[in-house]
């Protein structure tokens, strides 16, 4: 599994600390280029807005009350594959997100890697 992802840009949006550390960790394991983690909504925003290229991307839904809609939006725009983590029912992800994968926390550092390789493979 070493370097699947090698430079890969992956953009993490996750609040919970030591998640979001497990899957950086990880990521640059197996060769990514980290962006983040974030723990806003705004944070993430303001990067992707002011241009940095994101390959893949890992969305917690639900930051500190705030939905990571928006961040998905914009990616979305720019073509930007990502998933969803969340301890969330699949109800509270808007129609608009229908087939975007989504994974139920706790999530592992493998499981989440797997996902990013083949949405990677499948652009």
């Amino acid at each position: 599994m070493a370097d699947v992802l090698r430079g890969v840009a992956v953009l993490i949006v996750e609040d919970e600390f030591y998640l979001a550390d497990d899957l950086a960790a990880a990521l640059v394991g197996v060769g990514a280029k980290v962006l983040g983690p974030f723990g806003r909504v705004e944070d993430a925003r303001r990067l992707i807005e002011g241009g940095e290229a994101v390959d893949l991307a890992i969305l917690d839904v639900d930051l500190a009350g705030d939905r990571v809609f928006p961040v998905a939006d914009l990616l979305r725009e720019r073509k930007a594959p990502f998933l969803f983590a969340t301890g969330y029912d699949p109800e509270i992800i808007p129609g608009r997100f229908v087939g975007v994968p989504r994974l139920e926390k706790p999530v592992t550092a493998a499981t989440v890697i797997s996902l990013l390789e083949a949405l990677q493979g499948a652009r």
